[in-house]
């Protein structure tokens, strides 16, 4: 994965936190500057891992370890979602 310089602004008080990281360190935050755009929905998982040049599922396992999980619906939206399952396998008898 090719890696370019973009000039960003951070609060000042950031940069002795930001200096001389390491590979692991420098994915992670990476990754976490992807991670507001998958939740906005302006790219998907998949997107985001072959940004960062890794497996999907690698990915979506390090939001998950971060306590950012994968699945974000809420337990209505869930409980809408089954319904819609159980109307449609009755319908398939």
């Amino acid at each position: 994965m090719e890696m370019v310089s973009v000039p960003m602004y951070v609060p000042k008080e950031m940069v002795p936190y930001l200096e001389d990281i390491n590979q692991e360190q420098i994915f992670s935050l990476n990754a976490m500057m992807l991670y507001s755009l998958i939740q906005n929905k302006t790219i998907s998982h998949g997107r985001a891992a072959e940004i960062l040049g890794v497996h999907k599922f690698d990915l979506i396992d390090f939001y998950c370890s971060m306590g950012m999980p994968y699945l974000n619906q809420s337990i209505e939206d869930l409980e809408e979602e089954l319904k819609d399952i159980h109307k449609f396998e009755g319908a398939a008898l």
